[in-house]
Order: C-alpha cells, then structure tokens, then sequence
C-alpha cells in the first residue's frame, strides 16, 4: 500500500530525511516513532505529496504520483489548522465541501462522524473554545469527512491530556477494524506499543522496523527495575556492571548483561552510600528501553 525506497529530502545543506526505504501493508497501525527532530514530519509530508522527495521512488496506493491519489487520503497534521472561528459543524461542512459532496450528503456525514467522535453535543461550540483533546478530534473527524482508505497523523495527541489520548486510539482501533490503513507519527512509546509495526527515526534514517514485541524481543540486554530512596542516584553506581541507567518517573531502569551480578554490585554501593534500595528487580524491557539503545548506537 505504501512503498519507499531510499527516499531523501534535503532542505539546502540539512539533510532532513536520509535514504529511508520502508514498507507498509493494507490494514496495519504503522507508527513511525523518533525524537524532534528525527524526520518524521518530512516524511509524512512527502509520502502524502505536501512535499517533493530529493531522491528515491515512493509508490503509494499503487501510483508514483501521489496527487493522483489524494483523494483517498486523510491527514491530520501536526498543528492544529481548522477555523478557529467557525462552529465544530461549520469547520466540518467547510470541509465535506471542499471534496465536492452535496450539501444533503454533506450533513450526513457530518453528523455521522461527529457521532463518531464524541463532538455532535458540541457542534456550535467555535473552534477556538475547544480543549486541546477536543481540537485533535475535531481534525480527526475533518480528516475522514471524504472516507479515505489510508489515514496519516503526524503526532496527534502531543499536548493532549491523557484520558483524551486513550479516547483518540480507541477511535483510531475502531477505524483500522473497519479496514481503514493508520500511519501515525509519535513520540511516545505507549502509543507505539499500539502499532502493528512501528519504523523508529533518528537524525533522518529508520535504524530499526518491525512489530513491538519482535523489538522486545530482539533486546540484547537484560534490564533491572531500581526504586531507591536518594539523590544522586547515577553517580553512586559508576563503578557497577552496568551498560546504562535511565531514569523513568521514580524509578530507574538498570541496563546490564548480568543482572545477578549488577544487583549484588547496586545493592552493596547503595548500602555503603546509606541509600535505602526500596526495590530492585529484572523486568522485561519497554520500547522506551530498545529506542534508547538504538539512539546510542548511532550517536
């Protein structure tokens, strides 16, 4: 459904986007996951034809031209672009129109998806007065006004409170049930755990792509879980058997080749730094824990 090989994007001297070939099949939550910065924007806009590749060949639902194929399309971007001015319902007839629906089949749709997503009570409440939540659903409402076969959202719920997070996937779950193709860009692992497949970005290339368990599963290292009363945690624990340690909330993933070596080692640097170790224990490793690996390895 989506084909890219060795597509790049150069803005002057800055190389944006860097060879990246992936693939993405009908049906699939694809995430594409990375920090700020990585590319994934630019990706996202050339795939969709917003944006002329420098390099490379990109098929996407079956043509090389992604203007022939627009209409196919839905894409919510980043930043919130719909009328501020103008009714939830105003926005969302503005943009049945602008894909040539009858004004009857217009307000059809219209409140079928706001049905869809929650905003019917709210359909002559103006844009602007909406919460954050609440404008990332009405852009995902606008985005499938015309029934597209392929959805693309870059970062959706970035600044989103979290209930309104998990209402928004689960729209997107009900969506891709119904056989609508999800692209997703993300910053976020839990959202990345949702994906059927997830392509991590790093300074413009795809260093790693396939489904989150097969990532887990293909860490090399094992990981501790430490909760520790005490400041200054890291320092205490330079001389340990360790690869890493990454802070997480109140706690502290351990990254180490031999976890009962390690936690002999922490427990006993601890005790002599009188640092109460409140738990210490191996885990499974997150997303959260290969991606950093990944970084690493390519800084």
């Amino acid at each position: 459904m989506i084909r890219l090989n060795n597509i790049s994007k150069q803005f002057g001297s800055l190389t944006a986007v860097d060879g990246i070939s992936l693939t993405v099949n009908k049906g699939e939550i694809f995430g594409l996951v990375g920090p700020d910065g990585a590319g994934k924007t630019t990706t996202i806009r050339m795939i969709t034809g917003l944006l002329d590749p420098s390099g490379g060949t990109l098929t996407l639902l079956g043509s090389q031209a992604p203007e022939t194929v627009k209409g196919r399309l839905g894409y919510v971007p980043q930043k919130f672009s719909l009328y501020g001015d103008l009714t939830v319902m105003e926005n969302i007839r503005v943009i049945g129109s602008l894909y040539g629906a009858s004004s009857a089949r217009v307000t059809e749709l219209a409140r079928e998806i706001l049905t869809f997503t929650n905003l019917l009570p709210f359909q002559d409440r103006l844009a602007d007065n909406l919460s954050g939540g609440m404008k990332q659903k009405l852009a995902l409402a606008a985005g499938l006004m015309h029934k597209p076969d392929v959805f693309f959202l870059d970062e959706p719920t970035t600044g989103v409170d979290p209930v309104s997070r998990r209402e928004f996937w689960q729209m997107l779950y009900r969506l891709n049930k119904e056989g609508m193709t999800v692209f997703v860009s993300t910053p976020y692992m839990d959202e990345a755990e949702l994906c059927s497949r997830v392509a991590f970005m790093h300074h413009g290339r795809i260093i790693s792509c396939d489904s989150p368990a097969a990532l887990k599963t293909a860490y090399p290292f094992k990981v501790l879980e430490l909760q520790a009363e005490g400041k200054k945690i890291k320092q205490h624990l330079e001389h340990c058997p360790l690869r890493d340690i990454n802070a997480f909330g109140g706690k502290y993933h351990l990254i180490t080749d031999d976890p009962a070596a390690a936690a002999a080692a922490v427990r006993s640097a601890l005790g002599a730094a009188e640092i109460p170790v409140l738990a210490l224990k191996e885990i499974r490793p997150t997303l959260e824990d290969v991606f950093v690996a990944l970084a690493s390895e390519v800084i």
